[in-house]
């Protein structure tokens, strides 16, 4: 038993960064237990999918064609086939929506023991170490797993997997029971839209409950107006109905970039992290200088927002 089987990411006809994350981090621990890096894509276009997961460090891209979206039985039915094929140390699942769907059942059905959201792993051969976070990010913790093991990564911990590989793209054939499919995807319903992509923006001004109420908003569509920015949110002001779905950042919401990124009485959960840690440029402003949101912050301003954001706001306009 050596190496590792990473799996792909995909939705709507797109691979996931994740996926090209996942291959890095599986190459490491592939390195650490002197392995294979095995990188599985179910599902969809796969011949497309392959062509681009054939990155640096990829020694096999296994393709399995079945079906055309994520579905829970399918891919449970297709890595427990594979892992049996290959016998990797390792399973390796991004920390996705779909991931975080199937990996605790694959988990069952492999009998190995799962660790989830990890942000660094580091294996002997024997023992995993995998390393998370706890209480908001406010301290790291590791996790000793003895044995062969299903793991999954969170997303934007890990950069991408780059360059053109020479790796082996091998079709697997899976052998389906139809009879223990107990879902199929029968079609989607998209969010609105809304008027804008935050994904596109290059400044967000990115709002959080330290807003306080949904009127106080407009100080901070003041600032967005001045700085010919995007506003964005995290989640409780998309629960609270303040703003739309569409303008939510984070792991359940969109993942962004932009050149600047403002987080405004934001604390910086992990889940609101993850979707904003690749901006080039952090700014936090809040009034709590331990908020994790200040650790990775370019710039910190440890002050009243309410005193902050319109002094920018006057400053710019």
């Amino acid at each position: 038993m050596t190496g590792v089987l990473a799996i792909a990411d995909h939705r709507r006809g797109e691979l996931r960064d994740v996926s090209y994350e996942i291959a890095t981090a599986g190459r490491e621990l592939a390195d650490d237990v002197g392995g294979d890096l095995h990188l599985a894509v179910i599902s969809g276009t796969v011949d497309d999918f392959a062509e681009k997961l054939d990155r640096d460090g990829v020694d096999v891209v296994h393709t399995v064609d079945h079906g055309e979206e994520y579905n829970h039985d399918i891919y449970i039915q297709a890595i427990e086939q594979l892992a049996a094929d290959i016998d990797p140390q390792y399973v390796l699942v991004p920390n996705s929506v779909n991931g975080l769907d199937y990996a605790p059942a694959l988990a069952g059905r492999l009998e190995r023991p799962i660790v989830t959201d990890t942000i660094g792993l580091e294996s002997d051969g024997e023992t995993l170490v995998a390393t998370r976070e706890m209480y908001g990010g406010k301290v790291e913790t590791t996790v000793e797993l003895e044995g062969p093991a299903v793991v999954t990564i969170r997303g934007a911990e890990w950069p991408n997997a780059e360059g053109t590989g020479d790796a082996e793209i091998r079709s697997f054939d899976v052998e389906i029971d139809d009879a223990a499919l107990g879902s199929t995807v029968n079609g989607f319903e998209e969010v609105a839209g809304g008027d804008v992509d935050i994904a596109d923006a290059d400044v967000l001004v990115s709002v959080g409950r330290g807003i306080d109420e949904e009127a106080n908003l407009e100080i901070i569509h003041d600032l967005a107006d001045a700085l010919d920015a995007t506003v964005s949110s995290s989640r409780p002001i998309v629960d609270n109905g303040w703003l739309p779905k569409n303008r939510q950042v984070g792991q359940s919401g969109k993942v962004v970039t932009p050149d600047v990124y403002i987080a405004i009485g934001i604390s910086g959960a992990v889940q609101h992290v993850a979707g904003m840690k690749g901006s080039e440029t952090i700014v936090a402003i809040n009034t709590d200088p331990n908020a994790p949101i200040m650790d990775i912050a370019d710039y910190a301003i440890h002050d009243d927002l309410f005193d902050v954001v319109p002094a920018l706001t006057a400053e710019f306009a």
